[in-house]
């Protein structure tokens, strides 16, 4: 299997409860809730994404024959050290191409893993750190891990609808956009009526890192 890598860099994890942790991020391309491009916005299931994810050019990106090459390339982005490593798969949708075999080699390269997920497809077993972040009208499939993140407000996809679920943490992402500000307000205003969830901000952008 080739694996398409739009990205794989070095950075600090900037949301959600792995937020201030170093990590390798290893963006996959494609999602299966929204092509990536602008012309396919409008008629797509999520259409508030702020994240580039189609090809492969970006720092460190490319197409990668098997998985033995993929982790080998993660490991030399991490360094030398094999202290607290961390690899972050995301997307795009990253459960599309991401399998068994290419977790075990990255596991063997002395990683702990973590996947970022809309939830339509089932995580598989020998991952560390599951969030969610659901997306109104499309089918969530993965309904356990360790934080559910959601975007919010989002129409179709209020939080109290995920409260019975399997997570061990509950975050509310304020939508980026125009309206950030705004939303920012009503996330915090939201946790402090309902003290299961709690606020993510998008700190990588606050401190103006990648």
């Amino acid at each position: 299997m080739t694996y398409s890598v739009k990205e794989i860099y070095k950075t600090i994890q900037g949301e959600g409860g792995q937020s201030g942790r170093s990590a390798v991020l290893c963006r996959f391309t494609g999602c299966n809730l929204w092509s990536g491009r602008q012309k396919d916005r409008a008629s797509a299931i999520c259409q508030f994404c702020d994240t580039d994810f189609v090809g492969t050019n970006g720092l460190g990106g490319g197409h990668f024959a098997d998985p033995r090459a993929l982790a080998t390339e993660i490991s030399h982005t991490w360094g030398i050290s094999m202290k607290y490593r961390l690899v972050v798969f995301t997307g795009g949708e990253p459960l599309m191409q991401i399998n068994k075999i290419l977790l075990q080699c990255v596991r063997d390269k002395g990683f702990e893993i973590a996947i970022e997920t809309n939830g339509t497809y089932k995580v598989p077993d020998d991952v560390d750190w599951i969030c969610v972040s659901p997306k109104a009208g499309s089918k969530l499939v993965q309904t356990n891990g360790q934080e559910l993140k959601l975007v919010f407000p989002q129409n179709g996809a209020m939080p109290k609808m995920f409260e019975h679920l399997n997570f061990k943490q509950f975050y509310l992402q304020p939508m980026a956009g125009p309206y950030l500000k705004r939303n920012i307000e009503l996330a915090v205003a939201y946790c402090m009526r309902n003290p299961l969830w709690r606020i993510s901000l998008q700190i990588h952008k606050i401190i103006g890192i990648s």
